[in-house]
């Protein structure tokens, strides 16, 4: 997995642009998967693992009504953590996991729920506003399979995006600094 981390970082590098991630269910596997990658501090700001509900909110400003209402493990629970981290961390892109692992369901979503989401510049992706994007994920297996592909899916999320947004330009001068012609 860790090749996908580093062809993110190595896209956000290129463009010059700099990702944060907010956790729940992963406990902080996202930020160690990029920060295994070896000069992942040219892009990556830092994370937020915002486990309890409450720090949602506290540290990364989801609704507190969404929060009561819906529970943590919904998909603009997803959204705002992602645009959260986006601005407290100062980064061009933000993503997010939140869901539910296991044992127990939890707000009444069973196990296996997870949603995954993207923030970033709106230019980027003018279909959604504010540039973001969310994914549910319905997962299968134990805590451990569930939380490692929350991780896998996140990060996939985000290298198809940037991939998708590259310019011609921009890949040209990839490949001259990747030695091609």
């Amino acid at each position: 997995m860790s090749s996908t981390a580093a062809e993110v970082l190595r896209l956000l590098r290129v463009r010059g642009e700099t990702l944060a991630v907010a956790e729940s269910l992963t406990g902080g596997l996202v930020a160690a998967e990029i920060t295994a990658v070896p000069g992942a501090s040219k892009a990556f700001r830092g994370s937020v693992t915002a486990y309890a509900t409450e720090l949602k909110h506290q540290l990364l400003g989801v609704d507190a009504t969404l929060l009561a209402e819906r529970g943590a493990v919904d998909p603009q629970v997803a959204a705002q953590m992602a645009v959260g981290v986006r601005k407290a961390l100062g980064a061009d892109w933000g993503i997010a996991t939140t869901g539910v692992a296991g044992p127990e369901p939890q707000d009444g979503q069973p196990v296996g729920t997870v949603f995954v989401a993207i923030e970033g510049p709106s230019e980027a992706s003018p279909y959604a506003a504010g540039g973001g994007k969310v994914i549910p994920l319905r997962l299968n297996g134990d805590r451990a399979e569930i939380r490692m592909e929350s991780v896998r899916s996140v990060l996939v999320l985000l290298l198809k995006e940037l991939a998708g947004e590259q310019t011609g330009n921009e890949r040209a001068q990839d490949t001259e600094q990747n030695g091609g012609f």
